[in-house]
């Protein structure tokens, strides 16, 4: 719960991320404390289901980020980290002015693989918990995955167009989270 204080504090203050592992310190106070509460709740807390759900919330933390790079914008906020903005020549004028061109495509599919793998590596996790929790942390995993496709298949221009799970999302987020059991 204090790491959560911490993030909720460190968004006041702090509106960008000068590189990767800056990023993954904040996702570790936002987002990972959500699935160490849920695992200690059902009594799986060894250090395997820890750092599995580490790489679950963290891919989920930074997928939000991607789809939301434009409204973020907004909030005066940039997630994505500066040094990767200077690796890939992408500029933060580009993204005031909502240029979705082969430069900031390349950046975010990096950006997007990153979080791809993360997810994967932490989706064993959706197999050693049963029941119920089991189920719904599947379903999540592959809500995770189809917003990354999603992003890819409108070009990463979250400009335009935020990408969104619909109602035939759904339907295969079920089906694959029961095939997955």
């Amino acid at each position: 719960f204090y790491d959560l204080l911490a993030a909720f504090s460190q968004d006041v203050l702090k509106t960008r991320y000068e590189n990767f592992g800056e990023l993954i310190a904040y996702c570790r106070l936002s987002a990972n404390p959500v699935g160490r509460i849920m695992l200690h709740l059902y009594g799986q807390t060894d250090e395997v289901s820890m750092a599995q759900s580490d790489g679950i919330c963290t891919a989920l933390q930074l997928i939000n980020f991607w789809q939301d790079v434009a409204v973020d914008w907004q909030k005066g906020r940039v997630y994505i980290p500066q040094e990767d903005l200077q690796k890939f020549k992408v500029s933060e004028e580009q993204i005031a002015a909502g240029k979705a061109d082969f430069a900031f495509q390349r950046l975010m599919a990096h950006e997007c693989q990153r979080a791809f793998q993360m997810l994967k590596a932490g989706s064993p996790l959706g197999k050693t918990l049963k029941g119920r929790i089991g189920f719904e942390l599947r379903m999540i995993i592959v809500g995770g995955q189809l917003i990354l496709q999603k992003l890819d298949g409108c070009k990463y221009d979250v400009f335009n167009q935020r990408p969104l799970l619909d109602k035939k999302d759904w339907m295969i987020i079920i089906k694959r989270a029961l095939m997955k059991k």
